[in-house]
């Protein structure tokens, strides 16, 4: 949508069909694709990097949500934190906060919560980098000081 980057492919390791119902936490690696209900934590492993959640319009989580990558068109009743990017489709539902680095919202799409745009990693990197070039500037006398 608007040509912005898109989610990076992911083959589907997981999927967990319509009519399944899971109790508990679930750490995954790889792709997770949800078609039934999730009822506790769903966090992608340490070291699972381009790791993609997908919840069908059928999938439901109640808890909260920790992935890099998310697609979302069913139901979220818990906290989504999305440290790479989110893609909410039309019939997606949460209710909780969303902190996320970059967002795709179709309409239709619900938030009933706080929105909290995280910069990623490597933008903290890069801002810290610019302070501790300013914080560097030093002046050889007084006078030279004052005038900037």
């Amino acid at each position: 949508m608007f040509g912005s980057k898109k989610i990076k492919s992911s083959k589907i390791d997981t999927l967990i069909g319509q009519g399944v119902e899971v109790t508990g936490d679930i750490k995954f690696q790889g792709g997770l694709h949800l078609d039934g209900k999730i009822t506790g934590n769903v966090t992608t492993a340490d070291s699972a990097e381009g790791s993609v959640l997908v919840i069908s319009e059928r999938g439901c989580v109640e808890g909260d949500v920790h992935v890099a990558y998310a697609v979302i068109n069913g139901e979220v009743v818990g906290n989504v934190y999305a440290s790479e990017k989110l893609e909410l489709s039309s019939k997606a539902r949460i209710s909780g906060n969303v902190e996320y680095n970059l967002l795709e919202m179709a309409s239709g799409a619900e938030i009933n919560g706080q929105m909290l745009h995280n910069l990623g990693e490597k933008k903290r990197l890069e801002h810290q980098t610019e302070e501790t070039a300013s914080a560097n500037v030093h002046h050889l006398d007084d006078a030279a000081a004052a005038q900037s």
